[in-house]
């Protein structure tokens, strides 16, 4: 049997999510989270096999949930469930120890492969986000320079994605439970290391790399 955490701030998702599962003889979903706090809380206590994780959550994001429970004995195998699909927020989740990737408008029968692949410990990308990630490997590869948005450390990528999303630096602080004054250094060094003046220019770097999704136009 492979016990499976569902995590995702909207209950409709959730509910087809489980509802989609559950018509699998050997799957079984054990617990449900609406934000980070409690999915890093939750999967300590039921411990599953997977973990199936929305991307952008209130509270503390998908990609800092699966490092702190990659930092605890869990031991359950993540997949990121997603939206979102850009080479910034994919290698963010891989360098957090995330074993799967599979974007919403992916058809069922792939997440179905992937919770399975991922229980059995192995990874699991949707076949676009596969495509991409080599892409990008091999462009690095062609031109042997280093991008310097993967100069930034992990507290500073976290930093840079509640920055672009309008957060100020208190508000900032108290979702990542550290000082202002530590969240403003690290804003400084992200700016410092992309060259980037201001918070405009930010935004536009954001949409640029995929970081931040604009709003459509009416």
């Amino acid at each position: 049997m492979i016990t499976i955490m569902l995590v995702d701030d909207h209950q409709v998702v959730r509910r087809g999510l489980r509802a989609l599962l559950e018509t699998e003889p050997d799957f079984r979903v054990v617990g449900e989270a609406g934000d980070g706090l409690e999915a890093v809380s939750l999967a300590q206590n039921l411990h599953p096999n997977v973990i199936l994780l929305d991307l952008m959550m209130k509270g503390i994001s998908g990609v800092e949930v699966a490092r702190q429970l990659n930092k605890s004995p869990a031991g359950a195998g993540i997949i990121i469930f997603s939206v979102l699909g850009s080479e910034h927020y994919v290698l963010e989740a891989l360098r957090a120890g995330v074993l799967g990737y599979v974007l919403k408008e992916a058809p069922s029968e792939e997440l179905i492969q992937a919770v399975r692949e991922v229980a059995d410990g192995h990874r699991h990308l949707s076949s676009v986000i596969l495509d991409r990630t080599i892409d990008i490997y091999v462009q690095i590869a062609d031109t042997n320079m280093l991008d310097p948005l993967s100069t930034l450390t992990a507290r500073e990528r976290e930093v840079l994605q509640l920055s672009v999303q309008g957060n100020t630096c208190a508000e900032i602080a108290g979702q990542l439970f550290v000082s202002r004054r530590t969240v403003e250094t690290q804003r400084a060094s992200v700016l410092s290391k992309l060259g980037i003046r201001n918070q405009h220019e930010l935004i536009s770097y954001a949409i640029q790399k995929g970081i931040l999704i604009p709003e459509p136009s009416v």
